[in-house]
């Protein structure tokens, strides 16, 4: 029986949503089993929840990744009171563990996890070399909410949206693009930032913190040179295939300018990053990719997915990006690529399969069967207590330097989110569009009508970017201002 009095004192899950069309929908769906269970849910836009941490109530923070970048956060998220579960969002898809721990992991923020949420055996093995993992720290085997919006029973989930998709467009073939490296939307976030003057070496961007600069000037010149065939591949494919729209759906992190220059020389190339990807593999003919996670996603749903390696480099093709290409058919030329297409449009050849293909998936993804990654993911919370109360409060003065800290960072991001030029807002909206109440309480009754469950489940805004998600068998998230959080870690103090 669900104890009505469960949300005074159960932890809030802060869920963090930073690329909406990539991870909104599995979130949601976990926000709703966590309500179902109890647990007062906050969920939005990642930027806007690191403005508002410090007046949430104590819970458990849900992080994507445990890079050296978080590490600050971290720091400030702990002196506050709230404990942190991650999962590694780019788990299916790395590099070499080597440059994968010196990348993904950092010793100052995997300390500062609680328990860690693995896609599969795969991600256990290959965190378990990390030589600075904690020697306590519980690694689940439970998968992920987004393998979970791949399964069966949850695909019925996109109906409309493929419908619209193929109103829209007819047959067409979905070329999905990789390159934020060498594309970014903004120039820091790429491997390297240009340097006015051409004489200094290009300063390290976002995305090659971590790697060494063999590496990252390696795969900077490999992602540089697979640009260059995409950009003769996407309008050689529509000249080859008179019959089909071409449409090209850029990584989230990209700029479209050099797609939407190629989509001004034909009426059939159509640029269009909308939505999450699955509704997109389900309802086109066939995928053309190179070493993207969408190869993965297509091959669990069956679509027909060719990774095109025209340039390869087996370092970066193979034992980086390696997993999606191996699910996939494999084209090394446009007619090699022509061909295999052709075969996918008669009928002659479906979703890339074979034992070997599957035993590869069963080793990378787990709750393929059986109860969802999200319900597994709530069974380790609920039975590590959260459910039960609140994480202890913080001493006086560590609460107050975090309080700080998130405050201090909060004005200083909202300044540069509003600097002049291609800035900090300007992604942020790329990446998380405004959305309503009422377009997420649609997306949960969807989810209510597959699954039969999620009636008593209620979403509403919060603020800005932000949504409260509760069951209205239980008692609502209290809102906590700071001075109350201040209040009880005083109180802690005295006693």
């Amino acid at each position: 029986m669900t104890n009505t009095n469960a949300g005074d004192y159960a932890s809030t899950l802060i869920i963090p949503v930073e690329s909406q069309v990539r991870e909104l929908d599995a979130k949601i769906l976990l926000a709703c089993f966590a309500a179902e269970r109890g647990f007062p849910v906050l969920i939005g836009s990642r930027a806007f929840t690191h403005f508002q941490v410090a007046s949430i109530p104590r819970g458990v923070y849900l992080a994507k990744s445990m890079r050296s970048l978080s590490s600050s956060m971290f720091k400030a998220l702990r002196q506050l009171g709230h404990e942190i579960a991650a999962w590694e969002e780019e788990a299916l898809v790395h590099p070499p563990a080597d440059t994968y721990f010196t990348l993904r992991l950092s010793p100052q923020t995997i300390n500062k996890v609680s328990h860690v949420f693995a896609w599969g055996q795969e991600n256990v093995d290959l965190m378990q070399q990390y030589p600075d993992l904690p020697q306590n720290l519980p690694i689940h085997i439970t998968g992920n909410p987004r393998g979970d919006m791949l399964r069966p029973e949850l695909r019925p989930f996109f109906d409309p949206e493929v419908k619209k998709l193929r109103d829209r467009y007819g047959d067409f073939i979905l070329i999905n693009t990789n390159f934020s490296d060498v594309n970014p939307f903004i120039p820091s976030i790429g491997l390297f930032q240009a340097e006015k003057d051409s004489a200094k070496m290009a300063r390290r961007g976002q995305a090659g913190i971590g790697m060494s600069q063999e590496f990252a000037e390696g795969l900077r010149d490999h992602k540089q040179a697979i640009l260059e065939d995409f950009k003769q591949m996407i309008p050689a494919l529509e000249q080859a295939f008179p019959d089909m729209a071409i449409v090209v759906r850029p990584h989230p992190s990209e700029s479209n300018q050099i797609y939407q220059d190629l989509a001004a020389q034909s009426d059939r190339i159509v640029i269009n990053k909308e939505g999450n990807v699955i509704p997109w593999l389900l309802a086109a003919k066939a995928l053309v990719h190179n070493g993207c996670t969408t190869g993965l996603e297509a091959y669990v749903l069956g679509v027909p997915a060719v990774s095109y390696l025209a340039t390869l480099n087996k370092l970066y093709d193979y034992d980086f990006q390696g997993l999606p290409t191996k699910l996939s058919y494999q084209c090394f030329n446009f007619e090699e690529l022509q061909t295999t297409l052709n075969r996918i449009l008669a009928g002659e050849l479906g979703g890339a399969g074979g034992e070997e293909r599957q035993a590869l998936i069963d080793y990378y993804l787990a709750a393929q069967k059986g109860p969802l990654a999200c319900e597994r993911i709530v069974d380790v919370l609920e039975s590590s207590g959260y459910s039960k109360s609140r994480p202890l409060p913080r001493p006086l003065s560590t609460f107050v330097q975090g309080w700080l800290f998130v405050k201090i960072k909060a004005a200083l991001t909202n300044l540069y989110m509003r600097r002049p030029g291609p800035n900090r807002l300007a992604y942020h909206d790329h990446r998380f569009p405004e959305i309503s109440v009422a377009d997420l309480e649609q997306k949960i009754a969807r989810f209510g009508q597959l699954l039969n469950r999620f009636d008593s489940i209620k979403i509403e805004r919060h603020s800005k970017h932000l949504f409260r998600v509760h069951s209205q068998r239980i008692r609502k998230m209290p809102q906590a201002a700071p001075v109350t959080e201040l209040s009880e870690n005083f109180r802690t103090v005295k006693e």
